[in-house]
């Protein structure tokens, strides 16, 4: 079994007309840190799929400060209007390419970060605060997943 931690970027600036430009507001690096902590107590993460905008570069970092991994990439395939099938298929490829590392962590948008959870988990669509976690239990060998816990920062 393998660990899927879907998490939604912290809390992010208003919108702009770059909107991969956006930055995380000091609440949103908050929450990442808190997040990062919570993640290194209960599922520190081996690898991350980051979306190539700023917020969710800038969350990745909280998280990762205090959880180091063995495979980063930035991915992208997971903006918010990436395409869910295309990036789940690619991450199921990562996950048989890299049979020893058992937990995944991608860090990307709403709405994306719902349908992802439902690519995974049909029927499954939460919503997420910002820098939720959804923590995936996966079946690489039947390709079957259940859904624990959505997981929210503290206010």
């Amino acid at each position: 079994m393998k660990t899927i931690l879907i998490m939604r970027h912290g809390e992010a600036g208003p919108m702009q007309a770059n909107d991969a430009a956006r930055t995380l507001t000091s609440r949103g690096m908050t929450q990442s840190a808190a997040m990062g902590q919570w993640l290194s107590e209960h599922f520190p993460p081996q690898a991350v799929l980051v979306s190539p905008y700023v917020r969710a570069q800038q969350t990745a970092q909280g998280v990762l400060q205090l959880n180091p991994v063995s495979f980063e990439e930035t991915c992208q395939d997971i903006v918010p209007s990436g395409n869910a099938a295309v990036a789940v298929d690619y991450l199921e490829t990562l996950i048989s390419m890299h049979d020893t590392l058992d937990t995944w962590l991608v860090v990307a948008h709403m709405p994306i970060v719902s349908y992802l959870v439902d690519q995974l988990v049909p029927g499954e669509m939460p919503i997420f605060p910002t820098a939720a976690v959804a923590v995936i239990q996966y079946n690489p060998d039947t390709l079957k997943s259940e859904l624990l816990q959505l997981a929210t920062p503290p206010n």
